[in-house]
């Protein structure tokens, strides 16, 4: 069988997804350490202070999430024919169809693949979901970082109430990106035994393989 070389990832987008990797190991690292640190108590009076190490770092990775989550959005709407939502946003005949093509194929009721060279329409809406919350990821983490900002105060007010539920919403997203992480790759290492596509390469060059 042969093979046509495609390219299909813009360098925006391939940077946007190994920030997201990075920034999401880090934060959910070092939220951990916050939430309940693993550290001897008497440190945090010392000169090492790990809780405040740990803060800074949680902060640094929030801005690389944020400024990821940032790029994605606009390559939503700015982005080549394969990043752009209306190429995979199930709201077509074509996309729709694509959707239940890849829910059987997944679940093994069917040997039919959506072999487009973009996201298929189950793998973007996915995504469109993740974004979301990490929107809502977001508000609640500047809202709890910034307690003297009148406006990320107003915002997280408005959609939190207060800044208990901020936190909690804050630490029940992050185990949905951690599900969404696992789920992730395991979807990606099937696929590209099951479908030699080049889905893992491409994120690095950017190029697919057709047949």
């Amino acid at each position: 069988m042969n093979y046509e070389k495609t390219k299909v990832w813009g360098i925006l987008l391939r940077l946007y997804h190994w920030s997201l990797v990075l920034s999401i190991i880090a934060l959910v690292v070092t939220g951990f350490y916050i939430n309940s640190p693993w550290t001897n108590t008497t440190l945090e009076g010392s000169v090492s202070f790990p809780m405040a190490t740990m803060r800074y770092w949680h902060f640094l990775a929030g801005y690389l999430f944020t400024a990821a989550i940032a790029v994605r959005i606009f390559l939503l709407i700015f982005g080549n024919k394969q990043e752009r939502i209306w190429d995979f946003l199930p709201i077509t005949p074509r996309n729709i169809k694509s959707l239940f093509t890849t829910l059987g194929y997944y679940s093994y009721l069917s040997d039919e693949h959506d072999d487009r060279a973009g996201h298929n329409a189950m793998a973007g809406t996915s995504y469109i979901l993740t974004i979301i919350a990490a929107v809502f990821q977001i508000i609640a983490g500047f809202y709890l970082l910034f307690p003297e900002s009148a406006t990320w105060q107003g915002m997280g007010n408005a959609i939190f109430s207060s800044q208990q539920q901020a936190r909690f919403v804050h630490h029940l997203l992050m185990w949905y990106f951690i599900l969404f992480a696992f789920i992730h790759v395991y979807i990606v290492i099937w696929n590209e035994l099951k479908s030699p596509e080049g889905l893992i390469s491409s994120m690095i060059n950017g190029m697919k393989f057709k047949s």
